[in-house]
């Protein structure tokens, strides 16, 4: 836990939400990963973590689960989502990042992370983090930008384009912004405790000619019949995986939730300010309902 973190994507006072997805003419890939979303996801369960939750936009789609957490790093996509969804028993709100999660062994029993990972400077780390948290048998619905995509093949083979889609190391686009490999994902995924059970291949037709003029009804019922392909090959930007996490690993004692994301220590007595840590002394602050997981209030600050 006192390990350096990777850098880390912020999206605070970013307006992502509003430029991309409500006026960037994203309702196709908003779709069909809603499709997919339907597909891997189990019906019903009890407590699922969405990491990098942002403004809320797939949480929704979490209708069966009796407790939602979002996690995202920053507070003002936390606090477009708290205001599309509102507070209550359901949803939990939490500031932090993947390399330190706040949550006990075992303690969810799903998780997603849908357009995060191409974030991660260290995917291998932030899975190893995701499966902790998860008990046996937990689902993890997990997309990734695929750099092995058709699109890049056509500009590599017309050398239009220096990387090679074929390689299996990440290439970096813009910083912190990272296309990955299918066989380099599946290879993490299996190293940190998960078994692959299905694979689905999103957004085939993510071409603005294709969605100016073919209806939207239409591309969303042919890419949900393309989405099956997925787990013979793996063409298209956006990949979905559902993995099982496997092996006993850890189970936090009933009862306990958090954990100290500087520390790791699992009492964290509530306080009128928020959570202080028994074992390092922090408090990390509850306000508006928010839990702020990125710095301590008092006690000694996180190096990142």
């Amino acid at each position: 836990m006192s390990e350096t973190c990777p850098p880390i994507c912020d999206y605070e006072h970013s307006d992502y939400q509003e430029r991309f997805w409500e006026r960037g003419g994203r309702e196709y890939e908003d779709r069909v990963e809603a499709v997919a979303l339907r597909r891997l996801l189990p019906p019903k369960g009890e407590r699922l973590l969405e990491i990098g939750a942002g403004a809320g936009r797939n949480t929704p789609r979490y209708v069966g689960f009796r407790q939602v957490v979002l996690l995202d790093y920053s507070r003002t996509q936390l606090e477009k989502a708290q205001a599309r969804l509102g507070d209550g028993e359901r949803y939990t709100y939490a500031i932090g990042d993947v390399y330190r999660l706040p949550f006990a062994s075992g303690v969810f029993d799903a998780s997603t992370m849908i357009r995060t990972l191409h974030h991660m400077a260290n995917p291998l780390a932030a899975l190893k983090q995701v499966r902790s948290t998860l008990s046996s048998g937990a689902v993890f619905v997990l997309e990734y930008a695929n750099k092995q995509n058709f699109k890049a093949i056509t500009r590599w083979i017309s050398r239009r384009q220096e990387w090679n889609p074929f390689d299996r190391k990440p290439v970096e686009f813009v910083p912190l912004n990272f296309n990955f490999h299918p066989a380099a994902v599946r290879g993490w995924l299996e190293a940190t405790g998960f078994d692959i059970i299905q694979q689905l291949t999103v957004s085939h037709f993510r071409l603005n000619l294709i969605k100016r003029l073919v209806p939207l009804k239409f591309l969303v019922a042919m890419d949900s019949l393309a989405q099956w392909s997925g787990n013979w090959w793996q063409l298209t930007p956006s990949v979905f995986v559902r993995a099982e996490a496997v092996g006993d690993g850890e189970h936090a004692p009933e009862g306990v939730f958090w954990r100290c994301p500087a520390c790791g220590w699992l009492e964290l007595e509530p306080v009128d300010v928020g959570l202080r840590c028994e074992g390092c002394q922090r408090v990390w602050q509850l306000k508006d309902g928010i839990y702020d997981f990125k710095e301590p209030i008092e006690g000694e600050k996180v190096e990142y």
